[in-house]
């Protein structure tokens, strides 16, 4: 892990990491924020998954998290979005290619040499932040839009491995939205029974572990009737017993300004969890 940027912040470091991913194969940038507390010992780690078009940049500039990892002594970490470079497959579309990487681990060419975020932020990243920085161990996951659904897919798919998660705007079925539909079609194939492996509303069906779920949602969001449907996660959630927070934001829309609005109530969700 090579540190490119280091600033302090709420008496932490907000830095940022460049290193070479073997499940990728490609060099990738990380933001790690080390809180006060990891000065004097181990910290838990809540991992966070942005969303189309974003880089580490946007949450580590925009979500004002560092104040409340600070505050409760979390390790904040953000990956980019996907894999990228010269020789990385890439669209000329915004919701698709690099950029866009959905979490999924792509079955399909020319997606599949590179596009595996799903095992890069389940198994490489946190390997290399435990052996790298004082963690515990103790992990959550939280994400926004694309990233609200990587958040939610990835802690379904590994019972066990995440203390909690939440996602603010996720894509929820991401099998029956435009968004979901177009990346699932490149990266996994036009086989929607392998699209359901990505889908949580899906997965909650079959869920092995009831690990709650904590949605935040704008009812302003200019995507929420088109591309995120929030319903469909409360409706598969009733059907399966699965534990579900959804709150609904009047006047809220997809930006980090919601983010940020709220983000110190998801950050002391995450601590209660991994600290309790």
């Amino acid at each position: 892990m090579e540190r490119i940027e280091h600033r302090a912040c709420f008496n932490g470091w907000q830095d940022v990491y460049r290193h070479r991913s073997d499940a990728l194969g490609c060099d990738m940038t990380v933001g790690v924020y080390l809180p006060p507390q990891a000065a004097h010992g181990p910290c838990p780690v809540l991992y966070w998954l942005s969303g189309l078009t974003c880089n580490e940049q946007n949450f580590i500039t925009k979500a004002g998290a560092q104040r409340y990892a600070a505050e409760h002594g979390i390790i904040l970490v953000a990956p980019d979005t996907s894999p990228r470079g010269d020789g990385v497959a890439n669209d000329d579309a915004y919701d698709l290619g690099q950029g866009a990487g959905f979490y999924v681990n792509a079955t399909q060419q020319p997606w599949a040499t590179h596009y595996r975020m799903h095992d890069y932020v389940v198994d490489e990243l946190p390997a290399l932040v435990e052996a790298d920085f004082p963690a515990t161990g103790a992990r959550a996951i939280s994400g926004h839009s694309m990233g609200g659904h990587g958040a939610l897919v990835i802690a379904l798919r590994n019972p066990g491995r995440y203390r909690s998660v939440s996602a603010f705007s996720p894509i929820v079925a991401p099998s029956q939205v435009p968004w979901g539909e177009k990346a699932f079609s490149a990266y996994l194939g036009d086989d929607r029974e392998a699209w359901k492996q990505y889908d949580a509303v899906e997965l909650v069906k079959s869920a092995r572990e009831k690990l709650p779920l904590l949605v935040e949602q704008g009812d302003a969001d200019e995507f929420l009737d088109g591309q995120l449907r929030p319903q469909l996660l409360q409706a598969a959630c009733e059907a399966a017993g699965h534990p579900l927070t959804l709150r609904l934001r009047p006047g809220y829309d997809h930006s980090y300004y919601f983010i940020a609005s709220f983000i110190g109530e998801h950050i002391g969700h995450h601590a209660r969890a991994m600290q309790g």
